[in-house]
């Protein structure tokens, strides 16, 4: 074999090995890029996810008190219509009480 035959196989081992070389280096870095945008998208979907928790809660914390302050005032009409219904039964049971002290 001719030095020059040798010379130009040298060339071109160097030259894929150059070319895997780069090939296996742009490899990795397509691989940390894609998983950098992954943490980024799922950071990004956690954050969200959050946020959209923190407004649900939000929102059924302020129904919830809503419903509490409707049953609050239905339960102290409640109370004013059984007092007055007591109040009206306590002047007759006074009444009675009165008339079996004068009776007796």
């Amino acid at each position: 074999m001719s030095f020059e035959a040798i010379s130009n196989i040298a060339q071109a081992e160097a030259q894929a090995k150059t070319t895997v070389a780069n090939a296996e280096s742009r490899a990795k870095q397509l691989a940390a890029d894609a998983e950098n945008v992954g943490r980024l998208a799922v950071t990004s979907a956690l954050e969200k996810a959050d946020d959209e928790l923190q407004e649900l809660s939000r929102q059924v914390n302020e129904k919830a008190r809503k419903q509490a302050e409707a049953l609050s005032g239905e339960l102290e009409n409640q109370k004013a219509a059984l007092r007055a219904k007591a109040g009206g039964k306590m002047a007759a049971a006074a009444a009675k009480v009165v008339e079996r002290i004068v009776n007796s």
